[in-house]
């Protein structure tokens, strides 16, 4: 059963650049991510590695691994069992990229300043 809601971070455009980013994933890799986001949102901030994995200032990211193949995809919690999934990339270093964590800082940012608009 669903605990949290997860919820494609939108730019100003009206893209999702997570929901783009899964429909370039091969099959495996996206049924994979798909199957990790359900589990997300059953356990929440409980979910932990090899699954997923805190990062910096609230954000985290989902771990998904095919074969040689790995991609992230970078999130953080809002108000009301909320999950907002901010940038998703496949990842080709040890580490995750500082750009791709500031990225989702920024989309973080943009986020709570446009529901702070809506109250």
């Amino acid at each position: 059963m669903k605990e949290y809601v997860i919820e494609f971070y939108e730019q100003a455009d009206g893209t999702q650049p997570v929901a783009e980013f899964l429909r370039g994933l091969d099959r495996k890799m996206s049924a994979k991510v798909f199957r990790f986001l359900e589990l997300l949102s059953e356990v929440g901030p409980e979910l932990r590695e090899p699954y997923s994995k805190p990062l910096a200032d609230g954000i985290f990211e989902l771990r998904t691994q095919v074969g040689n193949d790995a991609s992230r995809v970078l999130y953080f919690f809002f108000v009301g069992k909320r999950i907002v999934l901010t940038n998703g990339f496949l990842k080709k270093t040890q580490k995750t990229p500082v750009w791709e964590i500031e990225l989702a800082k920024k989309r973080r940012s943009d986020y709570l300043r446009r529901m702070e608009g809506k109250k």
